[in-house]
């Protein structure tokens, strides 16, 4: 590791905290895919299946909670810079006892767009414990990651097979 603060690129001369300029980047098509896992209990894994948990669908309100909070990424990550994005998905599926989620975030704009799918992953996982948590006291989230990366200056990017 440096300590060479010129090649840090979200500190200025002094060390402090600064928000990285994207003037110069050209604009180019963005896509991130980001997927979380939430282990549930065979009790709350069955009410989510049926669609019988007293606070309603789990997984449409983690859905719709993951794409409002995708578009307020920037509120919440001090650095990031706002992204105009064209679109925000959240899929999420019941496999045997976990919850998976997967956030898909598109923008054509000057930065990526990987916080934003990240925010929606994880506010839909935290969403899922919020209205499981009367019935699993031991939710947990286990990873979240990103999975696929494209456009900008670095490239694509597949994640391995890791979990």
């Amino acid at each position: 590791m440096t300590n060479d603060r010129t090649k840090l690129t979200h500190t200025d001369e002094a060390g402090k905290a600064r928000m990285v300029s994207v003037s110069d980047k050209k604009i180019t098509a963005r896509v991130a895919v980001v997927e979380a896992r939430v282990r549930v209990a065979p009790a709350l894994a069955e009410c989510i299946r049926d669609n019988t948990l007293k606070k309603g669908d789990v997984l449409g309100v983690a859905r719709l909670a993951g794409i409002q909070a995708a578009k307020r990424t920037d509120e919440l990550i001090p650095l990031c810079h706002s992204v105009p994005l064209e679109a925000i998905e959240v899929q999420l599926g019941l496999e045997g006892e976990q919850v998976v989620i997967r956030a898909t975030a598109r923008a054509t704009w000057k930065t990526g767009v990987e916080m934003e799918a990240f925010t929606a992953a994880a506010v839909a996982a935290l969403t899922v414990v919020d209205m499981g948590k009367a019935i699993d006291r031991g939710i947990v989230i286990e990873s979240i990651r990103l999975i696929e990366k494209k456009g900008g200056r670095s490239g694509h990017y597949v994640a391995g097979d890791r979990p």
